[in-house]
């Protein structure tokens, strides 16, 4: 019905299912699970970055934890958001490192988001549990908040409240974000090359 069955992806070249798994649950409690979820880590990037850059987010990394998930799990069915879901932990993770200059509580942010990371990995070890998808679906969203979730450096931000005339001397995006951004593409360009191979 659109699961995740490794031998219908590759030997049925049923490729849609990479995509479908992540739109249906194991039942009740799965898809409240994964809706609070959402709620909880997705209210908060889509108010801060508006819905298409997060809703591309949440579908891509869907779909690289159900890549990776057929890569190693090939006996068993896969359903569930929760590759997606770690995408977006993942894009919250990066968009905290590449937007470091913006926060005032530094440790306490990277900790705590650190910690609810961690907590759900272990939550993998679970038996029915697809921890392939978690990961995947976090270093996919990772890579992609680097390059998706990169916000203007404050001093940029502050030449609106310069008198007319004054030139704004800082830069709109730092030499760290950059960088940030260019190995997060090197890394996709890199893993996709070695994907097709």
């Amino acid at each position: 019905m659109g699961a995740l069955v490794w031998d219908k992806v590759v030997h049925g070249h049923q490729g849609w299912r990479l995509f479908s798994c992540m739109w249906m649950h194991a039942g009740v409690l799965h898809l409240v699970a994964n809706m609070l979820s959402l709620l909880f880590v997705g209210l908060r990037l889509e108010q801060q970055f508006g819905y298409v850059r997060i809703g591309a987010i949440y579908l891509i990394s869907g779909v690289g934890g159900s890549v990776l998930s057929s890569l190693f799990i090939r006996s068993a069915i896969s359903v569930g958001a929760s590759g997606a879901l770690f995408g977006l932990l993942g894009a919250m993770l990066a968009e905290l490192l590449s937007n470091w200059t913006i926060y005032t509580n530094k440790v306490a942010a990277v900790t705590t988001l650190l910690f609810v990371i961690a907590v759900n990995l272990v939550l993998g070890i679970l038996p029915h549990v697809n921890n392939f998808a978690h990961i995947g679906g976090f270093l996919t969203g990772f890579l992609l908040g680097f390059v998706l979730l990169m916000r203007p450096h404050f001093g940029w931000m502050e030449r609106y409240r310069l008198p007319a005339g004054s030139p704004c001397t800082a830069r709109k995006y730092l030499p760290y974000q950059w960088a940030l951004m260019a190995a997060a593409l090197a890394l996709a360009v890199a893993g996709e090359s070695v994907g097709k191979k």
